[in-house]
């Protein structure tokens, strides 16, 4: 199984960027991991929210492929402590033949075929974060589900 992770727009704080990739290097060393980065919509003053998110819709649906295990992180999606999301991971892994395709939408959410195609949704807090914010905190709860998983130090209860 492969993890990809799809998002809308490059990360601009280039401190963010390092972490990032960081964090999804470590990963790489525990499973096969991949960040997309879908270029932002151009000239989007001119859209309604409604439209904005029709199109990064047609854009997130490009990048997914027949079979793909679509999970959406979004607000509304079921919560988890790191130890249970490990557990999550690890029987992802045995029941997801190929890909296990996370995505955060753009500012405005996902549009309604977005939510038909995925599988299921969850969500890393309550709390409302950054696009950007979000990025490091998956890529680095991956990461600790990994080490949890191989009963590595990283993690502590």
């Amino acid at each position: 199984m492969k993890v990809l992770f799809l998002v809308i727009g490059k990360t601009v704080d280039k401190h963010l960027t390092a972490l990032i990739n960081d964090y999804a290097n470590r990963v790489k060393h525990y499973i096969p991991f991949d960040m997309e980065v879908i270029p932002e919509l151009k000239n989007t003053k001119a859209l309604t929210p409604e439209q904005q998110k029709e199109r990064e819709g047609d854009l997130l649906q490009k990048q997914l492929r027949e079979g793909d295990y679509v999970v959406l992180l979004d607000e509304g999606g079921k919560e988890f402590r790191s130890v249970e999301f490990a557990a999550y991971i690890e029987k992802k892994q045995s029941q997801v033949a190929r890909r296990l395709v996370f995505v955060v939408g753009g500012p405005y959410g996902f549009s309604p075929t977005i939510y038909k195609l995925a599988r299921e949704k969850v969500s890393l807090s309550k709390m409302t974060f950054s696009h950007q914010m979000v990025r490091l905190f998956f890529v680095e709860q991956i990461y600790r589900a990994m080490t949890i998983l191989r009963g590595e130090p990283y993690h502590h209860e």
